[in-house]
């Protein structure tokens, strides 16, 4: 088949078919004698297995490893993986439709009405206090919610909840109370780094792996910036101080 034709077989452009082309994902088959490639069926098969790892969220390398492995593999057990991709897909799509119906279905939408109720009860004990800067967490941990897939929802769930227990909600409470104080100090204020050790210190080991996960070389990333971005100069330094901490101590 041609270009055109297996970009339509796949649902992509030839554009993108090129682009695979020059990366390397999708190998270019031999020019037949009019000077037209020539595509097969294995083709169109790898073509649609990098388009649904690039919509997973896979890196160029993971898929390439992804890729690698497949190739000593029986067509029909790719084509296997690839429908059970697929279906898991298909179960996802049909999870956030339900829950947008149940959206819907609320007679009084708020803000946080577009996460699961299960966070949008934690995220309200959270933000019980009053504190602006346990706002703007909880604005970024709804983010986290709604964007999440099943199992990393309820990850997430299970690092919070102990926050709501009745013996800790206090201390948490009062952490967001010393976190607003810096609210219209300057970016090197000396109470910024006992602040960043303390909040350091109440992220248990968890949800201290997590956070630092997706954190680069040089202590940032990009939700770490978008959470600074959201808070006063000098509290978005002791973000990145406790941040800076955990890094080093991990």
């Amino acid at each position: 088949m041609r270009i055109g034709e297996l970009a339509a077989l796949v649902g992509v452009s030839t554009r993108t078919v090129r682009h695979y082309h020059h990366l390397g994902l999708l190998p270019a088959p031999v020019r037949l004698a009019n000077g037209y490639r020539d595509y097969g069926l294995r083709d169109a098969v790898v073509l649609a297995r990098v388009r649904r790892l690039a919509e997973l969220g896979m890196s160029l390398d993971e898929i390439r490893d992804v890729l690698a492995d497949d190739q000593g593999r029986d067509l029909r057990e790719v084509l296997l993986e690839l429908d059970a991709d697929l279906e898991r897909q298909q179960e996802e799509i049909a999870a956030r439709r339900a829950r947008l119906a149940g959206l819907l279905a609320e007679a009084d939408l708020r803000p946080d009405s577009a996460v699961s109720r299960e966070t949008a009860a934690v995220l309200r004990d959270l933000a019980a206090g009053g504190s602006a800067f346990a706002a703007a967490d909880q604005e970024w941990l709804a983010l986290m919610d709604s964007v999440a897939g099943p199992e990393d929802r309820e990850r997430m769930l299970g690092l919070l909840r102990p926050f709501t227990e009745p013996e800790v909600l206090g201390r948490v409470h009062a952490l967001y109370a010393r976190l607003d104080e810096p609210a219209d100090a300057e970016p090197h204020d000396p109470r910024i780094p006992e602040l960043a050790a303390d909040l350091a210190a109440h992220i248990p080991g968890e949800m201290a792996a997590a956070m630092i996960e997706n954190v680069d070389a040089d202590g940032g990333g990009p939700w770490l910036e978008a959470m600074a971005a959201e808070v006063a100069p000098a509290q978005a330094e002791v973000l990145r101080g406790a941040v800076a901490i955990l890094v080093a101590s991990r």
